[in-house]
């Protein structure tokens, strides 16, 4: 109040009875617009007051600040509400912190504006406006906290559930390929070993085919030796037969006197004819005896002589 009256006093010094006259309308102006929301029109006249005439109470420029609150001109607010923080009015100084309190919580500043009302509060105790605002921001700033803590939280559990899931991950993918490995080397084994088998085989069909081959061979040179030997023995077979029938054709000549031998000449035969005739003769002399010698088996008749 004293510095209300100060201010008073020092425009009526250094102010004609006019002027305040024209002060005090402007200012009657302005709250009436204000009051009846227009807002621009308030605006108008307190920066007239402020700037056009050097009116600089607390109260005409909360007023402009207040107006350009309402009209949602936020910097022109925050800018106007700054210079009231270092206010010696209590009640101005509060409010200035207040509404600067409001304007960073509604920019989501809350720690800013908490500190705003920490200060409305230790300039004015009895500004509940101030205390209400203080405790309801207080509770975004914990519930805020808490959320970040859970966030933190959600993150830190996300982050190790992420690495198990990668460690689960990397440990199937390590499975698999210690799997898709042992697949692949069985298959190796097996391929190996059924190559190895197969080489066996082969090698025992090879080894049975040169035996059997082997066996052939020895067999067929068996039957070539043993044709050989039947040859070899017809052939020395037939030479012991010519020469039994050398020896015997010798003898036979042999045996034939000369003068035969001559009287054939004579006969113009051969001696092989000669003795081809006698076999003949021979012959037939043998079946006439044993004609006979059949007739004389018959039984005698009787009555009649042996002869």
């Amino acid at each position: 109040m004293k510095l209300f009256l100060g201010s008073w006093l020092l425009v009526f010094l250094f102010t004609g009875p006019g002027e305040i006259s024209r002060i005090n309308t402007l200012k009657s102006e302005a709250k009436k617009a204000y009051n009846s929301g227009d807002f621009k029109t308030a605006i108008e006249k307190y920066k007239y007051l402020i700037d056009s005439l050097g009116v600089k109470e607390d109260e005409v420029m909360m007023n402009l600040s207040n107006a350009y609150f309402r009209s949602k001109d936020t910097a022109n607010a925050s800018g106007a509400y700054q210079p009231l923080t270092l206010s010696g009015n209590a009640k101005i100084k509060s409010q200035a912190n207040l509404q600067l309190g409001v304007l960073a919580t509604r920019q989501r500043k809350f720690e800013e504006a908490l500190d705003y009302f920490k200060q409305s509060l230790n300039a004015d105790p009895t500004n509940e406006e101030a205390r209400y605002n203080y405790e309801l921001v207080k509770k975004k700033l914990e519930e805020k906290k808490k959320q970040q803590q859970k966030q933190d939280q959600n993150k830190k559990d996300n982050k190790d559930q992420k690495k198990d899931d990668k460690d689960k991950k990397d440990n199937k993918d390590q499975k698999k390929d210690q799997k898709d490995k042992k697949d692949q080397q069985d298959k190796k084994d097996q391929k190996d070993k059924k190559d190895q088998q197969d080489k066996d085989k082969h090698k025992q069909e090879k080894d049975q085919k040169d035996k059997q081959d082997q066996k052939d061979k020895k067999d067929q040179k068996d039957q070539k030796d043993k044709k050989d030997q039947n040859k070899d023995q017809q052939d020395k077979d037939k030479q012991e037969k010519q020469k039994e029938e050398q020896n015997k054709n010798d003898k036979d000549k042999k045996d034939i006197p000369p003068s035969v031998s001559e009287k054939l000449k004579d006969m113009k035969m051969s001696e092989d004819k000669a003795k081809m005739i006698l076999e003949a003769m021979k012959n037939q002399e043998v079946q006439y005896l044993q004609q006979n010698k059949r007739k004389a088996t018959k039984p005698r008749e009787s009555g009649k002589p042996d002869w």
